[in-house]
């Protein structure tokens, strides 16, 4: 399989159901739902989901012989890695797996949402770097913020248009040869 997707990663509650109300009041679950509503709505909006490459798993399923080798499969498949990191944003062992494995395992590039971010100069300080609310996020997974050093990260905000073009850029696919490192768009 080609290495054409994206794979999301976002906090839900344990356990989780996508067919439960529960799963619709966590707030990243949303944010993950708004990008396939955007793909529903234009099949032109780059976002292929890798979540959609297996058959999907019931949150009674075994962590060890189902899920995670479930998770690291769609991960395994995929081009780079949307992480949705807000202030609902909890360190879940499924959340840890995966970025662990994506960044630490396979190198895949991190394209980072802030749901709670409007505009790109919601994620800038005055000096034009990321901000300490962005700096601040990346505590909530300790994962993500002791591993990022090693891959690409481009950071945006909750904006369909950044997101459409973080989605498109060449730089932010497994085997780029993007230099790891903090990337965002300047406004």
């Amino acid at each position: 399989m080609s290495k054409i997707y994206n794979y999301c990663a976002f906090y839900v509650s344990e356990p989780f159901s996508e067919s439960s109300l529960g799963a619709n009041a966590t707030k990243d679950f949303c944010h993950y739902n708004m990008l396939k509503a955007w793909k529903g709505l234009d099949s032109t909006f780059p976002f292929n989901n890798a979540h959609d490459t297996t058959y999907n798993v019931r949150d009674n399923s075994d962590w060890e012989s189902t899920l995670k080798p479930r998770l690291r499969e769609r991960l395994r498949n995929s081009k780079n890695i949307v992480l949705f990191l807000s202030e609902n944003t909890s360190n879940s062992r499924a959340l840890r797996e995966e970025i662990d494995y994506g960044i630490n395992t396979l190198e895949l590039p991190i394209i980072v949402i802030y749901p709670d971010l409007k505009s790109k100069d919601d994620l800038l300080n005055s000096t034009k770097n990321l901000n300490d609310t962005v700096k601040s996020l990346w505590d909530k997974l300790p994962v993500f913020r002791d591993s990022k050093s090693k891959v690409p990260v481009l950071h945006v905000p909750m904006n369909k248009e950044a997101i459409q073009l973080a989605l498109n850029d060449p730089d932010l696919r497994v085997g780029a040869g993007t230099k790891p490192s903090n990337y965002f768009y300047s406004s």
